[in-house]
């Protein structure tokens, strides 16, 4: 052994295996407040959401607007672009996006329907980029919106194409942040979508649309992302798709996609 390794261990025994950084806390406190509000938040109501004292937050917030995190506008506080552009900038983000834009385009021009690629984040998925319906028509969700997980095509997708120990983990976080939606039958529905390859049904959340969704796979397999056509009939156009050409059309964009990030396709 090394002198640097003897160092390391003789450092890592000494401080224990926790690291205390309150700073650095009270910051991330801060940002993931405000991740989760809907309106600007004043310096005070901070603190009183987060326990803690005008005082000791003050110093914190100022320089999360230095560095760009935070806007104050009125002496209010909210987010600025940053975190959504950094999340960007991530290579592995980064590379999916580049790589399923153009894929997605071609997708909802064909189907003449919009398209969303979802990510799983503890407990939720997010919308990291979608495509609108070249007519103008039809059912969209914006770029950053959250969705449930264990009700949607999308967010089941996520979860059946996981290891094991993946899967329930996410199961107990999806339950834990939306109680209400737990379903004791779930590993059994998951293993189904896993057998077929994808998701495919009624959406339970709003009447009349049709949800596909098909994984992005990494090189294992596990999916790293879901790519959804939330299907919307339209009853005034004499040649429409069908449920089976939207599955057709959107199983070959998600396996294009796994196959241009380098994943396995199945």
């Amino acid at each position: 052994m090394n002198d640097v390794s003897k160092l390391t261990r003789k450092r890592e025994a000494s401080e224990g295996p926790a690291y205390a950084a309150p700073a650095l806390e009270k910051g991330l406190d801060v940002l993931e407040l405000l991740c989760r509000s809907e309106s600007a938040l004043s310096i005070k109501t901070i603190a009183q959401v987060l326990g803690r004292s005008v005082g000791e937050l003050y110093r914190m917030v100022s320089c999360l607007v230095e560095r760009g995190y935070l806007v104050n506008v009125d002496d209010k506080y909210h987010l600025s672009t940053k975190l959504f552009e950094l999340a960007h900038i991530n290579p592995p983000t980064h590379r999916l996006l580049t790589e399923a834009m153009p894929v997605m385009q071609k997708l909802s021009a064909e189907l003449d329907q919009s398209c969303h690629l979802s990510v799983y984040a503890t407990g939720r998925q997010m919308v990291v980029a979608k495509v609108d319906s070249p007519s103008g028509m039809g059912f969209s969700v914006r770029v950053g919106a959250e969705l449930d997980v264990l009700v949607s095509a999308s967010g089941r997708v996520l979860l059946a194409f996981q290891d094991q120990v993946t899967q329930r983990q996410r199961i107990a976080e999806s339950e834990a942040r939306q109680p209400e939606q737990a379903d004791p039958q779930i590993e059994i529905v998951l293993d189904t979508i896993r057998e077929r390859g994808f998701e495919s049904s009624p959406s339970v959340q709003v009447r009349g649309l049709y949800a596909v969704a098909f994984p992005i796979g990494d090189t294992s397999g596990h999916a790293i992302a879901a790519l959804t056509v939330p299907f919307a009939e339209r009853i005034d156009l004499a040649q429409r798709r069908s449920i089976d050409s939207i599955e057709r059309h959107l199983g070959e964009s998600a396996h294009e996609i796994t196959s241009r990030t380098g994943g396995l396709v199945t």
